[in-house]
């Protein structure tokens, strides 16, 4: 690596799905009834990135997007979080994805996603990658849903590889982007060999291990060669697990507005942590309360917390 990459080196690199969020700015409503709605950054990994660089973390998200309007509209928007986007590119011929989302709290919110005839986020080219940057990169986080198609699934795998250090796989199932969701499996263990930690929630972890019982997932990750598997339990909370320690936490209490992107903020926050060097249940409380706060809130990328709004939040639950 060279001087000039060394001093570029970011704490996190994201890669993969974005998105322009459509939610609807009334609560309650089906979306055939809606007639105000807010338009946001959105995709799981682009918010990662941008709830880690909420915490002040240099931050750089490996995506594509459309040639279009909404696709310039991504770039500017990761500017204004302070997110890199040099790793941003477009594909002509293809649409920058939208999602569009129903608001029934507390646990139902339907997502819509408009990714046809081909989501861009899946035209991510292994040859086209920046290993170098990826590589030097202190933690990497890579989705599930980069493994769905090609070339997204060899770049996806490429860069896992590339990866020397902290390597994060997000098991993100989401079955309807899949042609075929039987392929999962296999793909998702072999993404595994190439990660440090896994996180996931007992679904997801189903899909990547067979096993739902979230400690009996966490092991099984475990037993794969990960250093650090987290399971969130919704309503349960969550469980993290190394080979010397297993910690669980209860959820943040918080009065939900949209439970979407609070497992994102979640993401970030863990990010945070790792970087930070923290010890598992002080990185547990720190990513539950962060989450927890964007479920409190309308948006994603747009209610990723500072550092001190989680700080408050978990100071007034010790109070």
């Amino acid at each position: 690596m060279n001087a000039a990459h060394a001093r570029a080196a970011h704490d996190l690199v994201t890669m993969g799905r974005v998105s322009v969020d459509v939610y609807p700015r009334d609560i309650g409503v089906p979306l055939e009834d809606v007639e105000t709605f807010g338009r946001y950054l959105g995709g799981s990994p682009t918010n990662v990135a941008v709830a880690a660089a909420r915490h002040g973390r240099s931050t750089a998200v490996v995506t594509r997007t459309g040639d279009d309007p909404f696709g310039r509209f991504v770039r500017r928007a990761l500017k204004e979080y302070g997110v890199d986007d040099r790793f941003v590119s477009a594909v002509p011929g293809l649409p920058t994805p939208l999602a569009f989302c129903e608001i029934f709290p507390p646990d139902d919110f339907p997502l819509y996603f408009y990714r046809h005839p081909k989501a861009p986020d899946l035209e991510i080219r292994a040859e086209e990658l920046d290993l170098d940057a990826i590589a030097a990169a202190r933690v990497m986080w890579a989705t599930v849903t980069g493994l769905s198609e090609e070339p997204s699934r060899t770049a996806t795998l490429t860069a896992l590889e590339a990866h020397p250090g902290t390597t994060v796989l997000d098991l993100d199932w989401r079955p309807m982007l899949w042609r075929d969701p039987g392929r999962a499996r296999p793909l998702v263990r072999r993404a595994l060999g190439h990660a440090t930690v896994a996180v996931g929630n007992v679904d997801e972890c189903e899909v990547a291990v067979g096993e739902r019982d979230p400690r009996r997932a966490a092991a099984a990750l475990l037993d794969l060669g990960l250093d650090l598997a987290i399971v969130k339990r919704g309503p349960d909370g969550v469980l993290a697990a190394t080979r010397a320690e297993t910690v669980e936490l209860p959820p943040v209490p918080v009065e939900v507005v949209n439970g979407l992107g609070a497992g994102d903020a979640f993401g970030g926050a863990v990010c945070h942590g790792l970087l930070a060097g923290w010890d598992l249940e002080r990185l547990l409380a720190f990513a539950g309360a962060a989450g927890a706060i964007v479920a409190s809130r309308l948006a994603c990328s747009a209610a990723m917390p500072t550092t001190a709004e989680v700080e408050a939040l978990l100071r007034e639950g010790k109070g």
